[in-house]
């Protein structure tokens, strides 16, 4: 499997936090609530090699620079070069994908952000694979992701947290 690093990032541009640019990535944030019980699942995009991001944010929706649940907090550099097509194979894959999710109907559970990316993946024969789904992009992105900063890192644990405290402290002090 591919590693999250890569060597021809340069040829169209660098990440760009302050943007929130994020070339050929794909990109997570937080999902209140549901994040703060299960801090792996969250909201996914994936941006086009220009970095604009592209998200499937509800039902017949996919946005573009504006992620349904807030900016990035972690991202997953991937290789253009391993899609089919380099570049342009990743940018149009994105596009039929989002093309794809502006159609269709959301559920939770099922066809979410995550099996829009997925799709995009699978469009593009990334890494000379069409078997990209939700689960192996949870799995990869908690081992490849990087934070975009602490702060990325403390909005994503920091209410899991407080609540496993608050619990352990009420079985603890209600014996």
């Amino acid at each position: 499997m591919a590693s999250p690093e890569s060597g021809d990032m340069a040829q169209f541009g660098e990440i760009d936090k302050s943007r929130d640019r994020y070339p050929c990535c794909i990109v997570w944030t937080p999902i209140p609530f549901l994040t703060w019980l299960f801090p792996i699942i969250g909201h996914m995009g994936i941006a086009l090699s220009s970095g604009v991001i592209r998200d499937f944010a509800g039902p017949y929706y996919v946005s573009e620079d504006d992620m349904a649940f807030g900016r990035p907090t972690k991202y997953w550099q991937l290789k253009p070069s391993l899609a089919h097509g380099g570049i342009s194979g990743w940018d149009r894959a994105v596009t039929e994908a989002s093309e794809i999710y502006s159609g269709r109907m959301h559920n939770l559970c099922c066809d979410n952000c995550h099996s829009h990316v997925a799709t995009a993946l699978n469009l593009m024969q990334y890494d000379d694979s069409k078997s990209w789904n939700m689960v192996k992009l949870a799995f990869f992105m908690l081992l490849y992701s990087k934070y975009v900063s602490f702060a990325g890192f403390v909005k994503t644990w920091l209410p899991f947290l407080i609540l496993v405290t608050l619990i352990v402290c009420a079985c603890v002090f209600t014996k």
